[in-house]
């Protein structure tokens, strides 16, 4: 691997993974403004991460694997937690799991068979982000949110990134393995 392993961008990205469980744990009690305020962090993290990388220089082959490593393990767990509580349905956990499942795999085979290290898409980034706001607009008992079908916009828009997300990265595999030009 290339790159320090223990710097600024993995540890925000080690974070994101540790708040997970206290974040369920927060929001499953009742705790809504810890809860909120735990996943406000993670999200901030989840951009400050990529940001202190590149103002640093502290770009890693461990950190273009811990932080969407990161974003899988959150959206899973958020997702079947709010699945296990009936606030989303089960097409939407089955397909965000499995694309995220496939598009490791897709990572982890370029890497051993090509020794690529590559990087999250912009699509990909997207995708998070909009799942990032329905995550929210769930969670946070804003007025607004509770008024206007915003849980359900994020919901097709998350839907819609996700695939186009997941169309993207499966071109990137297709080229790296057949010794194509691609985007890092």
């Amino acid at each position: 691997m290339e790159g320090r392993i223990f710097n600024l961008p993995n540890f925000l990205s080690f974070l994101r993974i540790i708040l997970i469980p206290w974040f369920l744990y927060y929001f499953h009690t009742g705790h809504l403004t810890i809860a909120i305020v735990i996943m406000i962090v993670a999200v901030l993290s989840d951009w400050f991460d990529g940001q202190a990388a590149r103002w640093t220089n502290e770009v890693s082959d461990m950190g273009k694997i811990l932080d969407p490593l990161a974003d899988k393990l959150c959206l899973a767990s958020v997702a079947i937690y709010f699945l296990w509580i009936g606030q989303l349905p089960l097409w939407f956990v089955l397909f965000a799991i499995l694309r995220d499942i496939l598009i490791f795999i897709g990572a982890a085979y370029v890497r051993f068979r090509h020794s690529v290290v590559t990087t999250s898409l912009w699509p990909g980034k997207w995708a998070v982000g909009f799942v990032s706001m329905m995550f929210i607009a769930m969670v946070w008992p804003h007025p607004f949110f509770v008024l206007y079908p915003v849980k359900e916009f994020f919901l097709y828009l998350s839907t819609t990134m996700l695939l186009y997300s997941f169309i993207q990265y499966c071109v990137r595999f297709f080229r790296i393995h057949n010794g194509l030009d691609y985007k890092a």
